[in-house]
């Protein structure tokens, strides 16, 4: 990485006597952060900056601006265009032009007058990022899976512990009745003992950047750092159709569908199972399709993974698959429950709502999950109505968030040890507790990878 101009820091006593006007010859906007005066911050605001405006970026962001004790004042990205337009929108919003612009999130994150992070850059920065937010002090919303690797996500894990930081995982299906009521009727035995779970994802490869068919080898753009893009991992021509948006169809970037996807729809299964610090004991490749190696998208078009729980419940991983419906369904002895973002369903007449609209001269019935009264519902789960809001809250009270890191985490591991077993064709076992591959060297490596020098990555 090339060589970065650091903004002088003040110490913080210093800067807490001398207050807005250390700020201000700092070149820093005239907003104290509420990490130093708590919820009794002159402004009562939260400040905030951002990293990475692809594709996650300017929803994050635009949420965050609608929350009114929250403070956007610094945004960071490699390509100097998707920093334009983060500028602008920042700006617009707040009418004026204090929100500082960065290339290298270094510097954005040692800023003593940022309280907390946003962070939306492809899976192979995703730990790099993350743990120099936290070791600046930084509390961290951080998009899922929760990094490129195991071993990656290992050191997330240990780095928020260490430092003591608020963490929000964008799995935002948590924050969404449908979801936690579905799970409250599973985790309250309410279709009996639980003996299969179906997490349906996705299959194939979306175009999401538009640029699909622009595969020939050329000159990075002059706006785009390619060289600090690709980062840690391997470097590799540059192609469009592989970068901004699409990079996750890429092995080397990203992780495919399965783990684009395992942080929602597995993330909401292991809520069902009280699973969220648990883990399978064994994983099986039933099938998988996979491009060459060497295509420019080379992951998975189609696979399916069944693994193996405590208790020998049933989990089956599938993408492409039409008898794994998509969402996530828990089988228990006594029936079965189904939810997915506007579709949810159960086998029980009284654990679903009905719902009929006329579409022309048809009437349609679809089902919602029904609200069930504390007489029936003995376990409630953590409800908050905003996954934004919710990171805020737990800024300002420190009380975990409603997906902290060691959630994302447990979420995230399913995926990828089924992604190795696919590609190696081997069945794997898991030491849950341990958080080893038991008796398979090769399988034992995948957990991690070797960085690109002279990226290292240090809790």
């Amino acid at each position: 990485m090339s060589a970065m101009k650091r903004t002088p820091i003040v110490s913080r006593r210093r800067f807490l006597q001398t207050g807005a006007t250390a700020a201000l010859s700092f070149g820093f906007p005239t907003i104290v952060p509420s990490s130093i005066f708590g919820q009794n911050a002159p402004s009562n605001r939260i400040t905030m900056g951002v990293v990475g405006w692809g594709m996650q970026g300017p929803g994050n962001t635009n949420s965050f601006l609608a929350e009114t004790d929250c403070q956007v004042v610094a945004a960071c990205d490699l390509d100097k265009k998707h920093l334009e337009a983060a500028l602008g929108k920042i700006n617009g919003h707040y009418q004026n032009n204090d929100c500082k612009a960065y290339s290298d999130y270094r510097e954005l994150m040692a800023r003593k007058d940022i309280d907390c992070v946003m962070l939306a850059v492809p899976d192979n920065w995703h730990a790099l990022v993350s743990t120099e937010a936290l070791r600046n002090g930084k509390d961290v919303y951080g998009e899922k899976p929760l990094a490129r690797t195991i071993i990656e996500q290992q050191a997330i894990v240990k780095a928020v512990q260490k430092y003591n930081r608020i963490w929000q995982t964008g799995s935002w299906q948590r924050s969404v009745d449908q979801f936690r009521i579905a799970a409250e009727i599973v985790r309250n035995g309410l279709i009996g003992q639980i003996k299969e779970v179906q997490v349906g994802l996705p299959a194939g490869h979306h175009d999401f950047a538009g640029t699909g068919k622009k595969t020939d080898v050329t000159a990075p753009p002059a706006e785009l750092d390619y060289e600090t893009w690709i980062g840690p991992a391997t470097m590799q021509d540059y192609i469009e159709a592989r970068v901004h948006k699409n990079w996750r169809w890429d092995y080397n970037i990203g992780g495919g569908q399965l783990l684009d996807w395992i942080g929602h729809h597995c993330d909401i299964a292991h809520w069902g199972m009280n699973s969220d610090n648990g883990g399978p004991s064994e994983i099986k490749p039933i099938q998988a399709d996979f491009p060459p190696r060497t295509a420019i998208w080379n992951t998975a078009t189609k696979y399916r993974a069944e693994l193996t729980y405590p208790g020998g419940i049933t989990m089956t991983i599938a993408g492409g698959h039409p008898d794994i419906k998509g969402g996530t369904k828990w089988i228990g002895t006594d029936g079965w429950v189904w939810v997915d973002r506007g579709g949810y369903d159960s086998s029980k007449p009284e654990l679903k709502q009905s719902i009929k609209a006329r579409r022309g001269d048809t009437v349609v019935e679809t089902f919602r999950a029904p609200k069930l009264g504390d007489d029936i519902i003995k376990t409630r789960l953590y409800e908050t109505r905003s996954h934004f809001r919710n990171f805020l809250d737990c800024i300002k009270s420190r009380k975990p968030t409603i997906t902290p890191v060691e959630t994302a985490h447990h979420s995230a591991i399913p995926g990828h040890l089924s992604l190795i077993s696919l590609m190696l064709n081997e069945p794997l076992k898991w030491d849950a507790a341990k958080e080893v591959i038991i008796g398979n060297e090769k399988a034992s490596k995948m957990l991690g990878r070797e960085y690109r020098g002279p990226y290292k990555l240090e809790v």
